[in-house]
């Protein structure tokens, strides 16, 4: 077989953006080195990039996910990680929600805040021997051609499993009046103007310092309530029942200073616009810092009472955790929701489909709905899921324009592959990559066209690799006969094998694009044609 190489270079045109899917509006241009380019014929383009969302979140807070006990090594701990992320890669998943910040604390050096105990067995004390896990993940991460969201819970201080005392830095030492005593958690005072800087310098912290693809928060804004003297919390908002002689959240000196100074608003209102106000802060400040850095957040799945669709009830985060997520979508101050869709298909009080549509439909800036998935119901000891609820409910997201890809709660059920969740998942949903679905309002400017040199090497076809600055990963179709395969390269990878396959034999073509850290696609170009 004759050997051809092909080395590429040039300016990319702009992209139609949006939807689902990204096709090429222009014919790539293969460059031989020394010759003219040449157009290759419409017909022998490959299709479009298939673009979904596929994440998973990975919960350090009572170890749920990560690591999977305290006080493993740093080795285990290393161990662990990459257990979980070749999982991701193999399931065809292309990004990973890390927890980040389970309660006020860290699972990175910070000089904000202490050590968490979820990795040693002691808040404050640093993994042995010493290392970044953040660092450590980010890099694993990207090194396989996945997206690391770093995610914090904005306002708890000390969960109910917490078990080491609090270390001498952490927020209820150091600023106890921001800190109040809700049933068995520590909670920081979202009124308290101190309480919301830290978490927004915090999160500010981990963006400049470390190279996060995003920024998350989840659904803990005040606390769920609890009634007293026991202790409900989110559970019984899943369930949907009503509490009684709920317990109220302890923040009368920060509410006494707001009406002294002349405040108008009512109490709820105050609390609504004290999150507000965090978020908004946060989305502006994010982008300033790194525009290319999303801001997502999973708020829990049913909207404002007045606003709900016809047969829809249950607990209303708008009045009980004072989170206003129409809003937040409404005014543009996030780049994905992923509100926790927790129910089964079924469960018409909180129907899915209907639940997703309300939405879509809130969703006038036209930002990313990514629902969040109950995944871990599967094998649950009450409450089972069957594999095929997680399927349908894949399936329902993709029949929707305006949902563009989903979230697993949590890693566990993968790893662990529960009633063969995987193995359906890779052999329909997940049975080829896809590119995670580009932010044009943060930017859209399509990278450079990569540079690539290709040649026959064995049984198969070596790609060489020169990154750009620009790139995140490379997208690579091979064409053998009639059928086009798709496939995603971590930008940091030197060399890529497209190999022959068993029954049809040699790739007859290949082409590549860069893909930006906004998801910005650069022209397709042909590396390869089989002589």
């Amino acid at each position: 077989m004759k050997r051809r190489a092909f080395a590429f270079a040039g300016v990319a045109s702009a992209l139609a953006l949006g939807g689902l899917l990204a096709a090429c509006t222009t014919p790539p241009k293969a460059t031989v080195p020394g010759t003219v380019p040449a157009q290759v014929a419409s017909s022998e383009l490959p299709p479009p990039a298939p673009r979904e969302f596929r994440a998973a979140w990975v919960s350090t807070v009572a170890n749920i996910d990560w690591p999977s006990k305290q006080n493993l090594s740093a080795q285990q701990q290393q161990q662990e990680a990459i257990a979980i992320l070749d999982r991701a890669k193999a399931l065809n998943l292309n990004a990973i929600v890390l927890q980040v910040r389970p309660a006020a604390d860290a699972i990175y050096p910070s000089k904000l805040e202490p050590w968490s105990e979820y990795l040693t067995g002691a808040q404050g004390k640093a993994p042995q021997p010493w290392y970044d896990p953040l660092k450590f993940w980010i890099t694993e991460a990207h090194a396989r051609g996945l997206e690391l969201h770093a995610w914090f819970n904005p306002y708890r201080a000390r969960h109910n499993n917490a078990k080491s005392p609090a270390a001498p830095n952490h927020i209820s030492r150091t600023n106890p009046a921001a800190v109040k005593s809700y049933g068995k958690f520590l909670w920081m005072d979202p009124g308290e103007e101190s309480a919301s800087k830290q978490t927004l310098d915090v999160v500010l912290d981990v963006v400049k310092r470390y190279d996060i693809d995003g920024v998350h928060i989840d659904d803990y804004f005040y606390p769920y309530p609890i009634e007293a003297p026991s202790a409900a919390g989110n559970d019984a908002a899943l369930d949907g029942k009503a509490g009684k002689a709920e317990l109220d959240f302890p923040d009368q000196p920060s509410w006494q200073r707001y009406v002294a100074s002349g405040g108008k608003l009512d109490k709820a209102s105050w609390r609504r616009e004290n999150v507000n106000h965090l978020i908004e802060r946060m989305y502006k400040e994010i982008h300033e810092e790194k525009r290319w850095v999303r801001f997502g957040i999973s708020p829990f799945g049913l909207g404002r009472p007045d606003r709900r669709p016809p047969g829809i009830s249950g607990f209303s985060q708008y009045d009980k955790l004072y989170a206003d997520a129409e809003t937040w979508l409404q005014n543009g101050w996030l780049d994905y929701l992923s509100p926790q869709l927790y129910w089964p298909m079924s469960q018409t009080a909180q129907a899915y489909d209907v639940l997703l549509d309300y939405w879509i439909g809130q969703n006038t800036q036209g930002r990313h709905v990514w629902p969040g998935l109950f995944t871990s119901r599967i094998g649950a000891p009450s409450k089972d899921y069957q594999p095929q609820e997680i399927i349908q409910q894949i399936g329902v997201a993709r029949s929707r324009p305006g949902a563009g890809g989903h979230v697993h709660f949590s890693m566990v059920t993968l790893m662990e592959n529960r009633k063969g969740i995987d193995d359906q998942l890779t052999a329909g949903h997940y049975a080829q990559p896809a590119l995670v679905p580009a932010s044009p309002w943060l930017g859209n400017t399509p990278p450079a066209l990569p540079k690539v040199s290709a040649a026959r090497a064995g049984n198969a076809v070596k790609l060489k690799m020169v990154p750009g600055k620009a790139d995140a990963v490379y997208a690579v179709w091979s064409r053998y006969g009639s059928q086009w395969r798709f496939a995603v390269a971590s930008a940091g990878q030197a060399t890529v094998t497209v190999a022959d396959d068993a029954t049809l034999g040699q790739a007859d073509a290949v082409f590549v694009s860069a893909v930006d850290r906004l998801g910005n696609e650069s022209e397709r170009i042909q590396v390869w044609r089989k002589s």
